[in-house]
């Protein structure tokens, strides 16, 4: 049933295959993904969020009912109407939940980080596919980030920084910075910093470029021209002059 769901979702959000590797050497390309403690921590959020909606909720819902018992026990079959609406309420929350547990399900899935020997791509998100590759040249920092429930679940968010992404806010609007990539709830991330490290030493000693695409220009007065061309330009020369005289002439 949910792969059913998951195809549905992938053809009504228009969800972009697998993501290709980065720019670089695709034999050096490392898939990492989020880890299943992270599916957990996910589920955590998606309980907490329904039990906060459902209290806010069961308040919605008691006037229709002791509305609806009132009646009933006065004798109005109106009342079994009335109790409809919390009824049909909380039929619609139920299935609301669902799609949302599915969803949180989907996003998990969804998660892709590649690694070449010269950039690294990142890709989130379901309804809003977020998707960032990042050259070697521009990282300026990598720092994993862990918070309580994280380090209960042995998970740790891996962020990279970019040129142009000093001034960043800090929190959950930094989720939005664009020149932020991240690795959310992954279970290695001091592995994952140090390959990034390690392949950003090596592109850096490398240069900047590879070497096929370095230009070697040599001065103009490398090579001596040779007498046939002195000539030639000599004969050039004498041309021009002859048809500057004449068009002088007449």
């Amino acid at each position: 049933m949910y792969n059913s769901f998951r195809n549905f979702c992938e053809r009504l959000l228009r969800i972009p295959p697998d993501p290709e590797a980065p720019p670089g050497d695709e034999g050096s390309t490392r898939s990492f993904r989020a880890a299943p403690q992270y599916y957990k921590y996910l589920l955590v959020l998606w309980a907490l969020k329904t039990l906060l909606a459902a209290a806010i909720g069961s308040w919605l819902v008691i006037a229709p009912i002791v509305g609806a018992i009132a009646l009933m026990k006065q004798g109005h079959k109106s009342g079994l109407f009335l109790l409809l609406i919390p009824g049909v309420a909380a039929l619609v929350f139920v299935v609301l939940r669902l799609f949302a547990l599915a969803m949180v399900r989907l996003d998990f899935e969804k998660r892709w980080y590649l690694v070449t020997d010269r950039s690294l791509r990142v890709r989130e998100g379901v309804v809003a596919v977020r998707e960032m590759t990042v050259t070697f040249a521009n990282i300026q920092n990598i720092s994993i980030s862990q918070g309580p429930i994280q380090r209960a679940l042995g998970l740790a968010d891996l962020r990279v920084d970019t040129a142009g992404g000093g001034a960043v806010t800090q929190g959950k609007h930094a989720t939005q910075n664009l020149h932020t990539a991240w690795f959310r709830g992954v279970n290695n991330a001091n592995e994952v910093r140090e390959l990034i490290q390690q392949r950003l030493r090596q592109f850096k000693d490398a240069g900047l470029g590879d070497h096929g695409d370095e230009t070697v220009s040599a001065p103009l007065n490398a090579v001596a021209p040779s007498a046939s061309f002195i000539v030639a330009l000599r004969a050039l020369h004498d041309e021009a002059a002859a048809l500057r005289k004449t068009v002088a002439g007449s």
